[in-house]
């Protein structure tokens, strides 16, 4: 299976991810993210605010996207062995400068 093999970056590749981590991000989110309107209730009050998931099968990949989230220094929560969640005003912001919309 795919998301089982090993997925690890080389020294090369990881020094170019490093220094473009953003547009890293950019390429895990546009293939295996989203950026949605989360709707939740709180005693009785709706809200409605932007959040970002990411869910991969590999944890090789959920972790190289960590660590770019890490780099750029944007708050990312797991919310499931295999998603991450990010949905912090700030770090939704931030992530809006690097990744936007889908093509």
């Amino acid at each position: 299976m795919k998301h089982e093999r090993p997925m690890v970056l080389t020294d090369w590749q990881r020094k170019i991810a490093e220094q473009h981590a953003g547009d890293f991000l950019r390429g895990l989110f546009h293939s295996d993210g989203c950026r949605f309107a989360n709707r939740v209730t709180v005693r009785g009050k709706s809200y409605v605010y932007p959040r970002y998931l990411f869910t991969n099968e590999s944890s090789d990949i959920m972790g190289l996207c960590r660590w770019a989230l890490d780099l750029l220094g944007i708050a990312w929560s797991m919310n499931r062995r295999n998603s991450l969640s990010v949905a912090r005003r700030d770090a939704v912001a931030a992530l809006d400068r690097h990744v936007g919309p889908k093509p």
